[in-house]
């Protein structure tokens, strides 16, 4: 059927071809405000919001100066404490190590003194070799060597030897009635006891 030639425009809008053109899709909302996270950090910051200020905030110059000065005042009070004790045990080594050299040389001569005293008790020691045995004596004694036991005084284990014991009731005490051998000692050091005859009261039940 033929188309009437007095009709302007087309009976119809054209249709749009699939795949061909560019469609528009609907833009997304806008984010609400009241989306935002609780914890949004202060814009240009880089801080949660409400933070205080201070707390990231650098200790001054002199704080931290003053702080390593008392610890390193510290370090070297404890250093200085550490070598006054290794001075005084160093010191109190050599001391020890100094009596016990003289102790062995001392005990040494023990021997000797016990023939000198047995010779001067005979009158054997005289003249030159009397001031000799006097020299000598002197001289040990610088050394620190005291001798040990005397008649009269009171028996005592630690530094007497008893090698006789003679009952009596004219003594309230055990005491050194006789120096059999002369004992000997360098400070607090014993070299040897002295041996002594012992009187005292009788045993208890004799």
């Amino acid at each position: 059927m033929n188309r009437p030639t007095d009709v302007h425009g087309l009976p119809h809008p054209p249709l749009a071809l699939v795949g061909h053109g560019t469609a528009k899709h609907p833009e997304p909302d806008p984010p609400d405000a009241t989306d935002a996270p609780e914890d949004r950090t202060e814009q240009g910051t880089g801080r949660p919001s409400g933070q205080d200020e201070s707390a990231g905030r650098a200790a001054p110059p002199e704080v931290v100066l003053h702080a390593e000065l008392r610890e390193r005042t510290a370090d070297l009070q404890r250093l200085k404490a550490e070598y006054d004790n290794y001075r005084k045990r160093v010191h109190r080594d050599r001391l020890a190590v100094g009596e016990i050299a003289v102790a062995n040389v001392l005990s040494r001569l023990l021997p000797v003194l016990d023939s000198l005293a047995e010779a001067t008790a005979r009158g054997e020691v005289t003249g030159g070799f009397a001031r000799i045995a006097e020299e000598l004596r002197t001289e040990l004694g610088t050394l620190g060597l005291q001798a040990i036991g005397a008649v009269g005084d009171p028996f005592d284990p630690l530094i007497h030897e008893a090698i006789t014991y003679t009952p009596t009731d004219r003594l309230e005490q055990a005491t050194c009635t006789e120096v059999l051998r002369l004992g000997y000692r360098v400070g607090d050091r014993l070299l040897r006891p002295a041996q002594v005859a012992v009187a005292g009261e009788p045993p208890a039940g004799a």
